[in-house]
């Protein structure tokens, strides 16, 4: 049975790819627009960044009961086409000159708000479009797609910018999301019928939270991506600004440099299935969470100089630690989605899912703002060597956790 037979499938794969590669545009950009366009400090990076995954600690709990308790079809169509508007109104203030660090903050927090709902039911509705034979080569096909829109969204974005500047292209991601829901709309499945609506709130939520964190290998998950999460939210406030103040880059050369870790998730989620294959689900994630240490190491010895030499070292290094880390991400991502959906219910699909990226999106809305703090007291280069020994200290801990053991076949009936 192949992939490609999945008609409902494709259609899937094709929105979700356009909001993936929109996506990238948009995180370059709205950094670039407070950067330069608000003449904003790492801090207020940091803030917007935070604000975006606010609404995942608020609602993240509650957003898996009601994606298990309602159509994710349409769930995935309102929230792209209220994620396209959102962008669309950003711009438009920036036209009018409204447009204020405050005011992109409510705006990010409304957007991150359907993006809890979004990401809850896409993770949820893949299993209802294809057998479970097929997950982990359709949650792989789904990061290859990621993966390329990594490669060529930030260099696309740069150039965008250059060409059109910030705001207008966060309007062409909008327009990208408003497509992505009509191609969403037009998928034909078959409705999971789950049968929950009867319980209490409050049963049904403390049902994710047992499910999450009582199972012998998915507790471990948990908590070190968790952690991970925390310290990869650092990373990703400060290195855009790190690499427009301090390193000299254009919006275009940033583009470029970043699209490098694109490269690498092509291929760790070409390789994905296969490193599974051979090593186990948990050997193989495990191998992908000690490599981004060593990839943030690459981007903090990045020289800072205007020197031609030197500026080439500067890419070279920032490349080569994008590329690895990226390679980490494609690995891993295909097995982890695999493994969690594989042995979760499909009654307990949206709970996990949404208590999963609730409390990783909570240590974002630490982190961020935490990581610019960090890099305006002390220096980018402080706060990248902390995300260093963050980043070491999550790997080193999966490797010798029970969750390196962890195979899909031997906990089917957990």
């Amino acid at each position: 049975m192949k992939l490609s037979n999945q008609k409902s499938y494709v259609r899937f794969w094709l929105a979700s790819t356009v909001s993936s590669f929109g996506t990238y545009i948009t995180t370059l950009a709205l950094q670039v627009l407070v950067v330069v366009n608000l003449q904003g400090s790492t801090v207020d990076v940091g803030w917007i960044n935070s604000s975006r995954w606010l609404p995942y600690v608020i609602l993240g709990l509650v957003a898996g009961v009601f994606i298990d308790r309602f159509n994710r079809q349409t769930v995935l169509v309102l929230t792209d086409i209220g994620r396209g508007v959102l962008l669309s109104v950003i711009c438009f203030l920036v036209v009018l000159d409204k447009i204020s660090i405050s005011s992109l903050m409510i705006i990010m927090v409304l957007f991150g708000a359907m993006s809890l709902f979004n990401d809850a039911a896409s993770q949820s509705f893949v299993p209802q479009l294809v057998p479970r034979g097929l997950l982990m080569r359709a949650y792989a096909r789904l990061e290859q797609s990621a993966a390329v829109s990594e490669t060529s969204g930030p260099t696309v974005a740069g150039l965008l910018i250059s060409w059109i500047s910030a705001p207008y292209s966060i309007l062409v991601n909008g327009i990208l999301y408003v497509y992505s829901g009509l191609v969403m709309a037009t998928i034909k499945h078959d409705p999971l019928q789950v049968q929950t609506s009867e319980k209490r709130m409050g049963k049904q939520i403390k049902e994710g939270l047992n499910w999450v964190y009582s199972h012998r290998y998915l507790r471990t998950l948990a908590f070190n991506t968790h952690i991970w999460f925390f310290f990869h939210s650092m990373l990703g406030t400060v290195l855009v600004t790190f690499a427009l103040t301090e390193l000299g880059f254009n919006a275009s050369t940033l583009g470029l440099v970043l699209s490098a870790a694109g490269i690498g998730a092509v291929l760790g989620s070409t390789i994905s299935t296969r490193v599974g294959d051979r090593w186990g689900i948990g050997s193989g994630m495990a191998f992908s969470r000690i490599l981004y240490g060593p990839a943030v190491i690459l981007m903090v010895l990045a020289p800072s100089s205007e020197q031609e030499v030197l500026l080439t070292s500067t890419f070279i290094l920032i490349g080569l630690g994008q590329f690895f880390y990226g390679f980490a991400l494609g690995i891993e991502g295909p097995l982890e989605m695999g493994y969690r959906q594989s042995i979760t219910p499909a009654r307990l699909h949206g709970r996990m899912n949404s208590t999963m990226r609730s409390i990783n999106r909570s240590m974002v809305v630490i982190g961020a703002p935490l990581g610019g703090l960090i890099a305006e007291m002390f220096g980018f280069r402080t706060s990248l060597w902390i995300t260093v020994a963050g980043l070491t200290f999550v790997g080193i801990w999966f490797i010798f956790s029970p969750m390196r053991n962890a195979q899909i076949e031997e906990d089917e009936t957990e």
